[in-house]
């Protein structure tokens, strides 16, 4: 299938990784320093390391983040994507390799910058909530800008914002104990907004919550996105969360990147066996949107039925069943882009099931 025409000009590079690694052992900068001639060979300078004693948790990685987008890191347990973000943010220090914000070198960065970056341009939300359980919700989300020492009356009043926009006013009283996980999620992400962020690193944030509140917690992630256009970097191994979730996706094995793309250039062309396996049980029609996969609209062609860019395939399907042979597709402004057939829904139908 030819590529589509894109929804939207290219976006600015926020964040940005290059060949970086981290190794564990004795002697890690040694160790690299003497692996460097097998770096194309990413098995045997393992084979090379593990002799030495040491482990790559992450193992050349190289990777962009653009504005506004959500990035999410994939992989099982142990494939280094939470050793990676960490990696970014420096709470690990990487081994070698470069880590631009804004194309400033964060690895060259003295530890007070990194203090100052971690307070007021990343937020940060980990699988484990870290609310401080003697501190109401309230004082919990302002209490990152009570380390920045900012007035009492300026920290609650954005305080109550970001509760607010996270659905929870009313409970600005309660302790930790007192609320649900989902809550206490809640308030770890008020938390961590409560700062500005311009970028935003999330480690399996909702993996700890039951599958229904899972659900409601990616739908509000969602809907705060959609308000808020944060740059994000978010990591999961669960493959349903990063293709709901994703506009792009690196999936991570033995500390390497082995494919990087949206999702439905993912699903449409995985990369070899070991990709094909893990989207086994992803439905294609919805991963796909129909902004992915859209040709130009034919000349003289008024469609019937029109949807948004972002879209999946699957809410379209019912009006091909109904008989439509085509629907139109717009841009964010409302102008028609493009086309999508009921035989291409149908051919992806079909591979999806090959």
């Amino acid at each position: 299938m030819s590529s589509a025409p894109s929804l939207a000009s290219p976006r600015q590079v926020k964040l940005a990784c290059r060949d970086l690694w981290k190794l564990y052992g004795a002697r890690p900068r040694d160790a690299m320093a003497a692996a460097m001639p097998l770096v194309e060979d990413k098995d045997r300078l393992r084979s090379e390391l593990a002799g030495s004693g040491h482990v790559a948790a992450v193992a050349g990685a190289s990777l962009e983040v653009h504005e506004a987008e959500i990035f999410v890191l994939m992989g099982l347990s142990g494939s280094g994507k939470s050793t990676l973000l960490r990696c970014l943010t420096r709470l690990i220090e990487p081994t070698s390799g470069k880590v631009l914000l804004d194309g400033e070198d964060l690895l060259a960065a003295s530890r007070h910058r990194m203090v100052e970056l971690r307070r007021h341009a990343m937020g940060m939300v980990f699988q484990n909530f870290g609310l401080l359980p003697h501190l109401t919700v309230l004082d919990n989300v302002a209490f990152p800008l009570r380390v920045q020492g900012i007035e009492a009356s300026k920290r609650y009043a954005r305080a109550r914002e970001m509760i607010e926009l996270v659905g929870l006013r009313g409970l600005e009283g309660h302790f930790p104990s007192q609320l649900s996980g989902g809550q206490q999620q809640r308030v770890g992400i008020a938390r961590s907004l409560a700062v500005g962020p311009q970028i935003w690193f999330l480690d399996e944030p909702f993996s700890a919550l039951d599958p229904l509140i899972r659900r409601q917690m990616q739908d509000e992630f969602i809907r705060l996105q959609k308000m808020l256009r944060k740059t994000i970097v978010f990591v999961t191994h669960d493959v349903q969360e990063a293709f709901r979730l994703a506009d792009r996706i690196a999936i991570m094995r033995h500390g390497s990147i082995v494919q990087m793309g949206t999702p439905a250039e993912i699903a449409l062309a995985p990369a070899n066996a070991y990709i094909a396996e893990f989207l086994r049980d992803i439905p294609t029609l919805r991963v796909i949107k129909a902004a992915d996969v859209m040709r130009p609209l034919a000349a003289d062609t008024s469609p019937a039925h029109v949807v948004s860019g972002s879209a999946v395939l699957e809410e379209i399907v019912p009006l091909v069943l109904n008989g439509t042979p085509l629907v139109g597709v717009q841009d964010e402004a409302g102008a028609i882009v493009g086309q999508v057939t009921a035989a291409e829904i149908a051919e992806l139908a079909r591979q999806g099931r090959d």
